[in-house]
């Protein structure tokens, strides 16, 4: 008779619910993957795998008005590439959401493109406005927030500009630009900078900012985004601390403007994509606290993903609770009850 062999404890597989989230941004596509923990009456999300891939999207579209067939073919390999790696981890087809943003909502092919993504792969992109992306962002940022504070939050991505007001933890204004990273680059190496247009649409995030931060009597700010996240790790390379002064990231941002392209990626080692984008992002960030008048920023990391997740995770909480049942030895929180993030 054959030997009946038994593994040991430690190397049967242990059972995790995964969710996912998938980021399409203007200049990256972002996808990571979390496993909802639980243990008492405690909820966790564990990152178990972060990919991104700097597709820049926004550089064909912030210029052209459309996506071009070449990074089309791009975009349908890497989320290929995507949707294999949730397969791996055992993510379920209802597990995960995609979202893009505004590349993707101002490119003329872009419901073109997200229906060909359908077609082939399987996967739905919803493709949400400036509001949409700010409520995905509202449902971590909220938990920061301190009772009776006053908060600005800016959010800079490669296309757009989002503003949150929250007062005394409640958001009461918010406001989508069509500013962003990628659009300021373009218009600055192609001498645009200074039309009318957009001289225009500058002076009216400068008064909206000016006016509902005087309104609301803001007195910090909160800044989500790669390119706050990279100057903030400049800023405060010891992380002692999840805040940044408005003088920091001015003299972060004066020594890289300094710095040509080489400079930037073999001296401050940025990545490319991040090197060129950085600098016009950070005078956003920079220009919204001086408009508001605010001297302290809190860097967070988190983003649109997070949120994705926390949503995913209150969509599924009935299935995450009749699945983790047999354990249960307290009662369960409510699904507004935030499940920490862990790496």
């Amino acid at each position: 008779m054959a030997e009946i062999s038994t593994l040991p404890a430690f190397l049967m597989e242990y059972p995790l619910l995964k969710l996912a989230a998938i980021d399409i941004g203007s200049n990256a596509v972002r996808c990571q993957i979390s496993a909802v923990l639980h243990y008492g009456d405690r909820y966790r999300l564990k990152r178990v795998e972060y990919v991104r891939y700097p597709l820049r999207l926004g550089e064909d579209v912030f210029a052209t008005g459309t996506i071009s067939d070449k990074k089309q073919e791009k975009f349908i390999k890497f989320l290929h590439a995507l949707k294999l790696l949730m397969e791996v981890h055992d993510v379920a087809p209802n597990h995960y959401l995609v979202c893009a943003t505004s590349a993707m909502r101002t490119a003329a092919n872009g419901a073109e493109v997200a229906a060909r993504i359908e077609r082939e792969l399987g996967m739905k992109v919803l493709v949400i406005d400036g509001q949409d992306e700010a409520a995905y962002i509202n449902r971590v940022i909220e938990h920061l927030l301190e009772d009776k504070k006053h908060y600005l939050h800016i959010d800079v991505g490669g296309g757009s500009t989002e503003f949150n007001i929250y007062h005394d933890r409640r958001k009461v204004a918010s406001q989508s630009f069509e500013i962003g990273s990628i659009r300021r680059m373009q218009q600055e190496e192609s001498g645009l900078a200074s039309t009318a247009a957009q001289n225009d649409l500058w002076q009216r995030m400068e008064e909206w900012v000016k006016e509902n931060a005087r309104r609301y009597h803001v007195t910090r700010a909160i800044g989500t985004g790669g390119n706050i996240n990279k100057l903030y790790s400049i800023a405060q390379p010891q992380q002692l601390d999840k805040s940044v002064t408005r003088r920091r990231i001015a003299t972060v941002l004066h020594n890289l403007t300094s710095m040509s392209m080489d400079e930037r990626v073999n001296v401050a080692m940025l990545n490319p994509d991040r090197a060129d984008v950085i600098v016009p992002a950070g005078h956003i960030y920079l220009s919204a606290m001086e408009w508001a008048n605010v001297h302290q920023m809190i860097v967070p990391d988190i983003g649109l993903k997070d949120g994705m997740l926390q949503t995913l995770f209150e969509e599924h909480f009935d299935e995450i609770r009749a699945r983790e049942d047999h354990s249960l030895t307290v009662p369960f929180p409510t699904p507004q009850s935030r499940p920490t993030e862990v790496e």
